[in-house]
């Protein structure tokens, strides 16, 4: 049974009784996996179990017998006992997943399970071990916040501690400025919030308040990066450009991220062009998840002749980030890759004046 991160207090609140025997938690956030890992198990202690045996699953070679053993074998210091296994690369492995999925066929109501995993991609999430997983207990599945939704998790969490952000306009302000701060880096978040109620009574936070004591922690990728072009976030894109060239990331592999969404695009818009529908035509060109959605809305807008200056420029800047400079664009490759990045955001869904591409 799969549910939503906030449903599950409301399910562990139930007590002994409606605990279930097994819980699974899958997603890269490790905040979040850890508050959830820590309300399982106070609920287990709570409810009994009182001896805890954890096992991590590392290499071809586990000995997943010892797992079922433990799950078999009375506690000789409490009368129920809780077992986490914990699997780092979410890939358990042939025998693994046998081994899973016989030990979900023979729970006991004296243990209760924890099962952590990674971010499952669609095959993992669809296997028959992760099935019986959720079929044998509960499934939660937790996700990073995404940047849209940081500031209201902000504001709930300054709630738990007492705290608020000033109404309207400011309070707005103060929670989009601590969200720029954060983005990303959700645990760094959490001592930012906590250093906050150290700070600061309870009560109403000013922006001043936030702006002299939360540091910059914001942690980018380059996924991230990607869907802020695409998603015409033109002050953010350049921002999280800027903090993905300070840590050192490779500016080759950002321009490939790029360059391959243009080409995407270059193909979706030709398969249109040829009578085939839009969504068939972004299924075949390999894009998906909420790029697909970027994508279905900035498609409409774009014509061939503005994806080849895209594809073009692409390749320019390509040669600028391998040392083969053209003298009309910047000189290095992290210039070179703010000119493309602007660019792309002239496109009709941002906010950016295209720049000019000379021939």
């Amino acid at each position: 049974m799969q549910i939503k991160p906030e449903q599950l207090e409301a399910q562990l609140a139930k007590g002994a009784a409606g605990l279930k025997p097994l819980y699974t938690l899958h997603g890269d956030e490790p905040l979040l996996v850890q508050e959830a890992a820590d309300a399982i198990r106070a609920a287990a202690r709570a409810a009994g179990y009182g001896e805890r045996k954890v096992f991590t699953v590392s290499g071809a070679h586990f000995d997943w017998s010892a797992v079922q053993g433990a799950a078999q074998s009375m506690s000789l210091f409490a009368e129920r006992q809780l077992i986490e296994i914990r699997i780092p690369s979410g890939k358990p492995g042939k025998d693994g997943g046998e081994a899973l999925q016989r030990y979900c066929e023979a729970l006991s109501d004296d243990v209760l399970t924890l099962v952590q995993l990674p971010r499952l991609d669609f095959q993992q999430s669809k296997s028959a071990w992760f099935n019986a997983l959720d079929g044998a207990g509960v499934v939660v599945r937790l996700d990073p916040i995404e940047r849209r939704a940081l500031p209201a998790w902000l504001a709930q969490r300054l709630a738990r501690q007492g705290q608020r952000v000033a109404e309207g306009e400011e309070g707005q302000r103060t929670l989009a400025f601590f969200a720029d701060r954060v983005e990303g880096n959700l645990l760094a978040a959490h001592q930012e919030m906590q250093k906050m109620a150290l700070l600061h009574p309870t009560g109403t936070l000013r922006f001043a308040q936030v702006e002299a004591a939360v540091i910059d922690v914001a942690r980018y990728d380059i996924a991230k990066l990607v869907e802020a072009v695409w998603a015409g976030q033109g002050a953010r894109a350049l921002r999280m450009l800027a903090a993905l060239e300070a840590e050192g990331e490779s500016a080759v592999f950002v321009h490939w991220s790029l360059a391959e969404d243009v080409r995407a695009l270059a193909r979706a818009r030709a398969a249109i062009d040829a009578g085939q529908p839009l969504p068939l035509a972004l299924r075949e060109a390999r894009v998906w998840g909420a790029k697909e959605k970027l994508f279905e809305r900035a498609l409409p807008q774009l014509g061939a002749a503005q994806l080849a200056r895209w594809l073009h420029a692409a390749q320019v800047c390509d040669g600028q980030c391998k040392g083969l400079l053209d003298p009309r664009w910047p000189s290095g490759a992290w210039p070179a890759l703010r000119q493309l990045v602007l660019l792309l955001l002239g496109s009709p869904q941002g906010a950016t004046r295209p720049l000019a591409l000379h021939a």
